[in-house]
């Protein structure tokens, strides 16, 4: 099979999988809003998702290293998914639903960093990071979100929030099928001592700081991902507007993903991520004071390209770089942990106490703080790979 057609089931991952994401993360605050479930409980509920990241992507990332079993374990975890959320329904009270939240988020917080362990192998040359290949596996998770994020806000400003477990189930239902289209190819298992051991390269200072640099711009985006849509409905905007304004974002990310084979060479690696930190900083300022003006908020939407995008990729790429084959699966996993794990149960429960304090619209003006200190966790990640390859841009 050629490299070209093994890359179809991997789209149609990305393509469900963030389908899924594009109505679960969006709108899941709003259920719980309409559910009754106050602003604290709300922020406890959703940083469930960054609480699994702590633990579920390096275990299942360690296991798959261990039996070379991706393939399998991406199946196992998308139906136990798709089982938790006939939940969803029932009358289950804040922890009970917290408990149902975690056994779901356990299960799909590890799939994307095992897909793209999977992935990885088929999208380098020579050792070397294809752009444009994995560009365009991700644009199709990319173009998914963006059509799930426009017909759920369609459906639910006209119908209510009620079918958000049915819609749960159809999306998961989705990615159960993709993941079965998947080649049942098992990798070679690596159980060996010695050479897969991460703390050596944990202990790099360019490698420090990246995670440093990581965790500190995704603590940033927690706002986005937790409030943006309550921040967006209690400035008096509609369901549609929160859909076309994440809309926005994704189609600008589409954009990138498309053609940054020509962006990426631009920049080395350390100065896209510095690059991608100072424009998250101006992204929340413009959000947090241009609320009143739609506009200004469809035009920081629009930064979403670099803030995210290019950013993603550019991690994606280093990960390879620094955590080559035996070490895949768990840099796949630490970059899931470190990044979006830590971070999203800080940013997530510090969000909720300051938006309960001082409004939602403040928890802007704390991501751009964060996005400051991610500038200078990548600009010490940029001096440190001078500092140990000079050649290096």
């Amino acid at each position: 099979m050629s490299r070209g057609r093994e890359l179809w089931p991997f789209a149609a991952l990305s393509a469900s999988y963030f389908a899924h994401i594009g109505f679960f993360n969006p709108y899941l605050p709003l259920w719980l809003k309409e559910a009754g479930f106050g602003l604290f409980a709300i922020s406890l509920l959703t940083s469930m998702q960054s609480a699994t990241r702590l633990f579920a992507p390096y275990a299942w990332g360690w296991l798959s290293d261990y039996t070379g079993e991706r393939v399998r374990l991406l199946r196992l975890c998308s139906m136990v998914a798709l089982a938790c959320s006939a939940g969803l329904g029932l009358e289950l009270g804040l922890w009970g639903l917290a408990g149902l939240l975690l056994l779901m988020f356990t299960h799909t917080s590890a799939m994307m960093p095992m897909s793209e362990a999977a992935l990885a192998q088929l999208v380098s040359r020579a050792g070397g990071f294809d752009a444009r290949l994995y560009g365009r596996v991700r644009l199709c998770g990319s173009a998914g979100f963006l059509l799930m994020v426009l017909l759920a806000g369609a459906w639910f400003d006209a119908r209510g929030m009620a079918s958000f477990p049915a819609w749960t189930a159809g999306t998961l239902a989705l990615v159960v099928a993709s993941c079965w289209w998947l080649p049942d190819r098992r990798e070679p298992a690596h159980a060996g001592p010695g050479s897969e051991r991460v703390w050596p390269v944990l202990r790099r200072p360019e490698v420090a700081w990246f995670f440093a640099s990581v965790f500190l711009h995704v603590m940033a985006h927690v706002a986005l991902y937790v409030f943006f849509s309550l921040y967006i409905d209690s400035l008096g905007y509609g369901k549609s507007v929160i859909g076309l304004l994440w809309a926005v974002s994704v189609l600008v990310e589409i954009g990138w993903f498309f053609t940054q084979a020509r962006w990426l060479p631009l920049l080395g690696h350390g100065s896209w991520l510095l690059l991608a930190a100072g424009l998250a900083l101006l992204r929340f300022v413009v959000t947090a004071a241009g609320g009143d003006w739609l506009w200004l908020l469809f035009v920081a939407q629009l930064l979403h390209a670099i803030t995210f995008a290019a950013h993603h990729s550019v991690c994606i790429a280093l990960l390879g770089q620094y955590f080559p084959a035996r070490l895949r699966g768990r840099g796949q996993a630490l970059y899931a942990v470190l990044g979006y794990g830590l971070s999203g149960v800080i940013g997530g429960l510090l969000g909720g106490l300051v938006s309960t304090r001082w409004g939602v619209g403040s928890v802007f003006w704390f991501a751009a703080a964060m996005a400051l200190l991610a500038c200078g966790a990548a600009w010490q990640m940029r001096a440190a790979q001078r500092r140990f390859r000079p050649a290096a841009r």
